[in-house]
């Protein structure tokens, strides 16, 4: 990376510096956290609820730091006087150091020219993530988000990591409310952005579908006139979003078995696909092995090859895409002779039923029975109970046998007794033996969600005095949906 001083001073204007203090010509690397070797690099404090990084700008600059910027209010007087001549660096000032850090990610993002891919939606942000990282691989490396990096710091980190290198981004991008998505689109710039479904997740927070769709159709705002978005066909609500923020090209996908279900008067879709397990068909012939198991992942395959053939990626080279997820998330595990379905992930309620089809499909095919599991997800509000009531599906045929809902809204007055009787004769000693694998896996160092990683995932942080690790400058910022 190489930021020149210059192009700062035309974003920030002059800095504060010493008498003879020699600016640098230009900055190696962005960093929030002043540990470890910041040699060359620029220092941004970060400020949230419970911390303030600029406690830190000092030990950033014995770190090596060339420069740092500082938010406007946050030292002053004579604290900054004695930090601008015992640093002896240049220090902007700011009005928000967080809208600084995304501008920076922006200006490296021009500077280097490459394909940026946005990525948004109530469920299957991270698994199209992976799918669209994965079918751009031809073009050569691909810089994608990990982690919970979909919010306001980790949107930027992730844009801060591509280099000469890369040949495209994706970047995910989550939500809590309205404004949030607007403003990251705008900071990544993205030539294409896909939003994945309009579901339920935050309903809680802003009350309705219809606040959702305008929410995720944010993500239209960082497209140019030149940008195209990607969809799934046969959404209303979507649509009628769409309708009100969007007058450029649209790429609709669907499953072929699908599309004689759409409401009438839906635009049609531009990519099908005729889905036969394991694989997927294209219209033009074309034959995709799929990587990830399930109906809802085949839409999330189409997704990514919509995207891959806006750039430029030519179908021979999707049909054998290889996906890893992060923990909790499509992963299967052998507890002695049963098979567990792992979608644990600050899984959305669409994202629940999806696994919940996917099981029944699994219990069916294997003539064995199917015991579902459910937690309160906060995100839902109000909504929840009835959200997680219809896991079960009724009236559409096959599913679970037994049901057991676990959290401070999983079940509904009068029948929390009843599953949990249920679910006790039924899974018995599924769950001690389980409860014994659960252990052994995470002894021989299993998947990383049963090992307490940190909620905010974005980055690390800084530590007080004493060594003690301390809330991290971007775990401060948490995943959003």
């Amino acid at each position: 990376m190489l930021l020149p001083f210059e192009t700062l001073c035309q974003l920030w204007g002059e800095p504060l510096m010493a008498p003879g203090t020699i600016a640098p010509e230009s900055f190696g690397s962005v960093s929030t956290d002043s540990r470890g070797d910041l040699a060359g690099a620029l220092f941004v404090p970060l400020v949230g609820e419970t911390f303030d990084g600029h406690r830190f700008v000092a030990g950033a600059f014995s770190a090596g730091a060339a420069a740092a910027l500082l938010q406007k209010g946050r030292l002053e007087g004579a604290d900054l006087a004695e930090l601008v001549a015992s640093g002896g660096r240049p220090i902007w000032l700011v009005e928000d150091t967080l809208v600084a850090y995304q501008q920076l990610a922006l200006l490296w993002r021009r500077r280097l020219g490459l394909a940026v891919v946005a990525v948004t939606g109530s469920a299957g942000k991270t698994t199209t993530r992976e799918l669209i990282k994965a079918a751009l691989a031809s073009l050569g490396p691909v810089v994608a988000s990990s982690g919970n990096e979909n919010n306001d710091v980790g949107v930027p980190l992730t844009l801060l990591k591509a280099d000469d290198t890369t040949a495209a981004l994706v970047v995910e991008m989550g939500m809590r409310g309205l404004g949030e998505i607007d403003r990251l689109t705008r900071c990544a710039d993205p030539d294409v952005a896909v939003i994945t479904n309009i579901g339920t997740a935050h309903i809680g927070r802003l009350g309705s579908r219809e606040a959702i769709g305008q929410a995720k159709c944010e993500i239209t705002t960082g497209l140019g006139p030149d940008g195209v978005l990607v969809i799934p066909a046969g959404d209303p609500l979507l649509e009628q979003s769409l309708g009100t923020v969007w007058g450029g090209r649209v790429v609709r996908i669907a499953l072929e078995d699908e599309l004689a279900g759409f409401p009438a008067g839906m635009p049609a879709a531009d990519l099908v696909g005729r889905l036969e397990d394991p694989r997927l068909t294209l219209a033009g012939g074309e034959s995709l092995r799929l990587p990830l198991e399930g109906r809802h992942n085949a839409r999330n395959l189409l997704l990514a090859v919509a995207v891959a053939q806006e750039l430029g990626v030519p179908a021979a080279a999707l049909g054998d895409l290889a996906v890893e997820l992060p923990g909790g998330r499509a992963r299967r595990w052998r507890l002695g002779g049963v098979e567990l379905l792992d979608e644990t992930y600050n899984a959305s309620p669409e994202a629940v039923l999806a696994a919940l089809d996917l099981l029944a499909a699994t219990g069916a095919a294997g003539g064995g029975a199917a015991l579902r599991g459910a937690g309160h997800d906060a995100r839902a509000g109000g909504a929840q109970p009835g959200i997680a009531r219809s896991g079960g599906r009724p009236g559409r045929g096959a599913g679970p046998r037994w049901a057991a809902d676990r959290g401070r809204r999983g079940r509904s007055a009068g029948d929390g007794n009843r599953r949990r009787r249920d679910a006790a004769a039924a899974a018995g000693g599924v769950a001690r033996s389980g409860r014994r694998r659960a252990a052994e896996m995470a002894g021989a160092g299993g998947s990383g969600a049963a090992q307490g990683q940190p909620r905010g995932g974005a980055g690390a942080g800084d530590s007080p005095a004493g060594g003690q690790p301390r809330t991290s400058h971007l775990n401060e910022f948490q995943p959003c949906s």
